[in-house]
């Protein structure tokens, strides 16, 4: 079992929670939490940009990536939304067996 964090950003926190919850109910994570705001600076169309944003993590198993990537990609209002994902490397047995079992 490889279990694995998946992030995003939105400047709109409803986006991400929809998101999540739809991750949650069809199996595709375990527990998503969507926290914020932050101040995100970066560099768009070769403009520095200043964007108030939220960040959505989602647990989940490393197998379940794409299917969690075609979900974000298609209720997702940005055009190249961050889609990053972190390898967990090592943690409670007990939670990362929750992760594990949840997901399908």
């Amino acid at each position: 079992m490889s279990c694995v964090e998946i992030i995003t950003t939105s400047d709109r926190k409803a986006v991400l929670r929809r998101i999540g919850t739809a991750l949650v109910r069809k199996r595709l994570a375990a527990c998503v939490q969507v926290f914020g705001g932050i101040d995100s600076m970066y560099r768009w169309n070769g403009r520095v940009e200043h964007t108030r944003e939220w960040v959505c993590v989602v647990k989940t198993k490393k197998s379940a990536f794409k299917a969690v990537e075609r979900e974000i990609m298609s209720n997702h209002n940005y055009r190249l939304p961050q889609i990053t994902m972190m390898d967990i490397s090592g943690g409670s047995k007990g939670y990362l067996d929750w992760i594990a079992g949840e997901v399908a």
